[in-house]
């Protein structure tokens, strides 16, 4: 009877490593509109309090790509819930047949053959 078959090893690693680079890369370029967003603002008040015709007029662009922004940042974040209770549910599924030890670290389901 063979009784050291396993399966299930490595892949868990490989899983982790991509859910990561997805969340820094959500994370990085929400950062990143925030920002903006920050310049965007100090402008518009710059604009507001010279009461020229001119940067008045342009405030309406400014707030219309600000608006836009916050769209942008909602929607990162709404797909990184998204890809975060996937990675849980498939973590749960996971732990639930076995390939992963619980503690999130990966496992090794055990296979015995019925010679």
């Amino acid at each position: 009877m063979e009784d050291n078959l396993f399966c299930g090893i490595g892949n868990d690693t490989q899983i982790e490593s991509k859910v990561v680079q997805t969340f820094q890369k959500n994370f990085v370029q929400a950062q990143n509109i925030l920002d903006r967003n920050r310049l965007l603002i100090n402008e518009i008040n710059q604009n507001h309090e010279s009461k020229i015709p001119d940067n008045l007029s342009r405030n309406v662009g400014l707030i219309r790509e600000l608006n836009n922004n916050f769209r942008r940042v909602v929607d990162l974040y709404a797909d990184l819930s998204n890809s975060f209770t996937k990675s849980m549910e498939g973590l749960s599924e996971a732990e639930s047949t076995g390939t992963i030890k619980s503690g999130g670290r990966g496992g090794q389901k055990r296979i015995r053959s019925s010679n």
